[in-house]
């Protein structure tokens, strides 16, 4: 069926062909996914999830349609980024497909329709089964951007399964600084303090774009912190070699072109944390050998959202079982089991 209507949704502008595809999930008639093979169950910072491929943040940000992601066959979704007040995002157009390069460019600005409507759309859905994350993120204009993240555990801490601090987003000027030693030292301890005692992981997101000497120091500052996890990462200012008109944009590139520098990051931090923080990787998946390849490297999960762009929802089932497939032919006979083998 995708691709049937490819070319109807690629004729259309993106953000107006998002939005279509986020009402005709709402619908709920979409079929639900097959059972996944139990050679994929695993442990997240204690959350149990059927299987490690996980919806990345961006897809759904204000928390529309988690449980009809859940039922295409993700194992975990994860919502926002939210921020505290609503905010329209930067100017339009914003965002951009690379189609030749199979990648993505956005400028989006963390437009969303604010923390206060997520917590609703968190509330409803209490009790119901999934692993369903919120991504935290600053408004543009906060005069200081860790109290918003402070502000965002405080309300959505106890009704999500997970919370990200995402400090990563190339598109709110400034706001990389906070991965900096001890702007980010602080900002941990701020955000650990305000989830008090509500029994959450919470995971930095961090950006693929670093020095070497900042891998240490973000993992040193996330293992002192108390952080229960690091989710790397989020998309890239660099330009590979690029083939699309619209390679020059400005804003984040995601999709295919970033998988090497998101691999690389990867494998920096599971080298600088030692084991002592479970990983999610992101950027650029797009198969099960993707994603066998991050696990072997390190990650406990991963994540995904541009390679859906591109090959749609049936994508989600053949990663799963194509990884299924790899952890057996190599005598793996859990996914925990391939983490950092290799």
């Amino acid at each position: 069926m995708f691709a049937a209507l490819r070319p109807l949704l690629f004729a259309l502008d993106p953000e107006r062909a998002h939005g279509l595809t986020i009402a005709a999930l709402r619908t709920g008639l979409l079929p639900a996914a097959a059972p996944d093979d139990p050679i994929l169950r695993t442990r997240l910072a204690g959350l149990d999830l059927p299987n490690p491929i996980g919806l990345a943040a961006g897809f759904d940000k204000d928390v529309l349609v988690p449980d009809a992601m859940l039922r295409l066959g993700f194992g975990f979704v994860e919502c926002g980024s939210v921020t505290p007040l609503p905010q329209a995002g930067n100017p339009r157009p914003r965002l951009f497909r690379l189609v030749e390069d199979k990648a993505v460019i956005n400028r989006m600005g963390f437009n969303n329709l604010g923390l206060e409507h997520a917590v609703v759309r968190l509330q409803a859905r209490r009790g119901r089964p999934g692993t369903v994350g919120i991504n935290l993120g600053a408004n543009k204009d906060a005069a200081d951007r860790s109290a918003d993240y402070v502000t965002g555990v405080r309300a959505a801490a106890a009704l999500a399964s997970y919370v990200t601090i995402n400090i990563s987003s190339p598109n709110t000027p400034g706001l990389r600084a906070l991965q900096d030693g001890a702007a980010l030292a602080d900002l941990i301890a701020r955000v650990v303090e305000a989830r008090g005692a509500i029994a959450v992981p919470v995971f930095v997101k961090v950006a693929p774009d670093l020095e070497k000497p900042d891998f240490t120091v973000i993992s040193r500052a996330a293992i002192d912190g108390g952080i229960d996890g690091l989710i790397v990462s989020n998309t890239s200012i660099s330009r590979p070699m690029l083939r699309s008109n619209f390679a020059a944009e400005t804003g984040g590139l995601s999709g295919a072109p970033l998988a090497p520098l998101a691999m690389a990051a990867l494998q920096h931090f599971a080298a600088a944390t030692g084991g002592a923080l479970p990983i999610i990787a992101a950027g650029g998946i797009a198969s099960g050998a993707d994603a066998y390849a991050r696990i072997r490297a390190g990650a406990s999960a991963v994540q995904l959202y541009s390679a859906l762009v591109y090959a749609g929802p049936g994508l989600v089932g053949r990663i799963k079982a194509d990884l299924a497939a790899l952890l057996r032919r190599d005598g793996f006979a859990s996914v925990a089991a391939a983490v950092g083998a290799g």
